[in-house]
């Protein structure tokens, strides 16, 4: 396709003296476009597909960048991207040193603020509404774009609740296409779904009673509907509310056939949409699908189990159990601290919970892991997907801080398998009945065996497992990155030990003093940051019981590693195999 529009648009002040003809040519070279790339490269799709002729009109209409965009999550903000000088290079999407696949300030002065995590965008474009207003200036646009999912997280409404009693100079629209990544859900999506273009329900408006004003619901795929109603709230002052109707992966059939999967597709035939075939015969199960389909056999034995997940069941692979068990099972959408304190709730009464939420969203309900589990020693078992580095979403959603900021808290197990054998059998004990809260962390991707199923069998809490015998120096690795230190040992010629260590807390004593007794050097490894984490722990233990055995930690360093693929970003980290060859053969 030949580019008759999209080509002359550098900045978006390129399209402002653009007619409405033209401005719809560009909407249908800009969805081919990120079509095109995204078939390639990979990526995030729909999302970014159905808020084309929104992301057009907005930058027609608003000052860009003097006028404040702000984006929430980012899935959406490929077009965005791509109209502000990043079109040349939107094919580095994602990819190790090109652009990131969310919003972020270092990259573009439009690009407002910094996203990944969702229902931060009315709390950040208040915060800078209100700034501006002390400076000032009262003519500045504010504005934030969020989807229907991201809304009802209780962040957005402490954003709109505030804003309701301001005269800040702040538009919030809402993206309404009935699904995030997965469908969406609650009590405020039964009333979006009452929502139709030009009807607006009467009862129950949350909006309205909030003190803003509310426009819509408009079709997002209107632009000249679209732009008639955002030039009319341009000269509205103070809060306002506008409701945009969209379809998830407008303009490619199989996107809008099926949502979820063409959320982030891989790659695809850009022509059909259709999927291009991976052969994953042979290949070991993900770990996701490991836990999932694990927790419903525990869950036909056990009647107490329940499952819970904060809007991710696809992800998350809790959607077996959902099928399953579905009274038993909940998704209870992008709200991670109601998962943690339900999660509690149902633990006062007996239940066997499983709070599966991935690592980097566990950061988000910190206060009520600590306060509502840990504190009142309920026994709630938090399954953290997506530990560790995990590739091209980047520093927003590596779960690397976890085992930092878990093993400071009292009443807390803190377990890494290092396999998917381990895994399923954390998971069994865990069910079994256990004294305090644990949590159980592991990678994204696929494991390391595909005879996983084995007859269950409990797990000692705090227990390690001697992997080698060796001499001189000894790895004491905590996870699924023991497969690097396994490879690195068949390089190098001496006879090291390797210790499988399973628990960051507590802690196999035991085995550690047997461990600083028998060798000069200790090597810790973990897929985590390298301050606080598991190394830290063993540096404690070494302290305070006197050992001076030389003790080298790797892990994360302490800066935020950016995107890539999973193995370029462990060698950034020195957490790869021929980083622990060089590092072990350096402290011989």
């Amino acid at each position: 396709m030949e580019y008759q529009v999209l080509n002359k648009i550098e900045q978006p002040e390129d399209l402002r003296g653009l007619s409405l003809q033209e401005l719809q040519l560009l909407a249908n070279e800009l969805r081919h476009y990120i079509i095109q790339v995204v078939a390639v490269k990979e990526g995030h799709l729909g999302a970014s597909l159905g808020v084309v002729e929104l992301t057009i009109a907005l930058h027609f209409i608003f000052d860009t960048p003097n006028d404040l965009l702000v984006w929430d999550v980012g899935h959406q903000a490929y077009g965005h991207k791509i109209l502000t000088g990043r079109r040349n290079n939107f094919h580095t999407n994602r990819q190790l040193g090109g652009i990131s696949g969310f919003p972020k300030r270092e990259e573009s002065i439009y690009d407002t603020f910094g996203v990944g995590h969702s229902s931060t965008s009315i709390s950040a474009a208040l915060g800078m509404a209100l700034a501006t207003q002390l400076n000032g200036d009262i003519e500045k646009q504010h504005i934030a774009v969020i989807g229907d999912a991201s809304i009802a997280s209780g962040m957005s409404f402490e954003g709109l609740n505030h804003a309701g009693v301001t005269n800040a100079n702040l538009l919030v629209i809402l993206n309404d296409n009935a699904i995030g990544i997965d469908p969406s859900v609650g009590a405020l999506k039964e009333y979006l779904t009452k929502a139709k273009v030009g009807y607006k329900p009467k009862e129950s408006n949350i909006i309205e009673a909030l003190n803003f004003n509310y426009f819509g619901p408009v079709d997002g795929h209107d632009l000249d509907a679209l732009l008639s109603i955002l030039k009319e709230l341009q000269q509205i002052k103070g809060p306002k509310f506008l409701h945009v109707i969209t379809k998830k992966g407008k303009g490619l059939k199989k996107a809008e056939e099926d949502q979820v999967k063409y959320h982030a597709p891989g790659k695809f035939q850009p022509e059909t949409g259709e999927l291009l075939p991976r052969n994953s015969e042979g290949l070991p199960l993900k770990y996701q699908d490991v836990f999932g389909l694990t927790l419903v056999e525990l869950a036909k034995e056990n009647k107490k189990i329940i499952g819970i997940t904060p809007a991710m069941p696809t992800g998350s692979s809790l959607k077996y159990m959902m099928k399953a068990f579905p009274e038993r099972a909940f998704d209870v959408g992008i709200a991670e601290q109601h998962a943690v304190t339900l999660a509690a709730g149902m633990a006062t009464q007996g239940a066997v919970v499983f709070c599966n939420i991935y690592s980097t969203f566990l950061q988000r309900a910190y206060d009520q892991v600590i306060h509502d589990v840990a504190l009142q020693n309920l026994p709630v078992v938090f399954c953290l997907d997506r530990a560790g580095l995990v590739g091209e979403d980047g520093a927003t959603h590596h779960g690397l801080f976890d085992l930092a900021y878990l093993r400071a808290i009292p009443n807390m197990i803190v377990a890494a398998p290092a396999n998917e054998i381990e895994l399923r059998q954390l998971l069994y004990t865990a069910q079994l009945g256990i004294a305090h809260p644990i949590a159980i962390r592991y990678p994204r991707g696929r494991g390391v065996t595909n005879n996983w199923q084995v007859p269950f069998e409990a797990l000692e809490i705090g227990k390690a497992v001697c992997e080698k015998e060796g001499q001189n120096l000894a790895i004491l690795a905590l996870g699924a990155i023991i497969k690097n230190a396994k490879e690195a040992l068949k390089q190098i010629e001496e006879e090291l030990g390797l210790y499988n260590m399973r628990f960051a807390k507590p802690l196999d004593e035991t085995m550690l003093h047997k461990v600083f007794k028998e060798y000069k050097t200790v090597v810790t490894l973990e897929d985590g940051v390298a301050k606080g984490g598991f190394g830290s722990a063993i540096l404690e233990f070494a302290a305070e019981h006197n050992y001076t055995n030389k003790i080298k930690c790797l892990g994360v360093p302490d800066h935020f590693i950016e995107h890539g693929k999973i193995g370029e970003l462990q060698e950034i980290a020195g957490i790869d195999v021929k980083s622990i060859v060089r590092q072990v053969k350096y402290l011989l």
